[in-house]
């Protein structure tokens, strides 16, 4: 019986993670594979959401994105899913971690609640001008 991933590894999120952070950073998909060792055409289908990549190139992207692969894994629906980040990590993606957790809402509320933080934290975290 062959091993498969797609039980245990939350593939859109790991493929949402790469394209955020790729244009947080301003990359285009060479640029990422240049860093990472995963081909611009693997990082295109898991960013569609249409990749299913291996341990080698799931490992090389969790270390890229600096994000604990249990953030990855999927968890039966019955059991309480842990908050796991880095401390180093930024505030949007440990909100977002703490979004995804709340049983109270579903994935797609969650989803549109982390895509509003992100936008309103970017905007209001901004260096503010000082009055003269």
């Amino acid at each position: 019986m062959a091993f498969s991933n797609e039980k245990f590894l939350d593939t859109a999120e790991l493929g949402r993670a790469v394209k955020r952070r790729r244009e947080e950073l301003r990359l285009s998909l060479r640029d990422v594979a240049d860093e990472t060792g995963v081909s611009a055409s693997t990082l295109s289908r898991i960013e569609n959401g249409t990749g299913k990549p291996d341990s080698d190139n799931i490992a090389r992207l969790s270390a890229w994105l600096d994000m604990p692969i249990d953030r990855l894994m999927t968890k039966k629906s019955e059991e309480v899913e842990p908050v796991i980040y880095y401390p180093h990590e930024a505030t949007p993606e440990i909100v977002e971690a703490h979004l995804r957790a709340d049983k109270n809402l579903n994935a797609e509320t969650a989803q549109a609640l982390s895509e509003l933080f992100r936008v309103a934290y970017k905007q209001f975290s901004a260096p503010q001008k000082t009055k003269k």
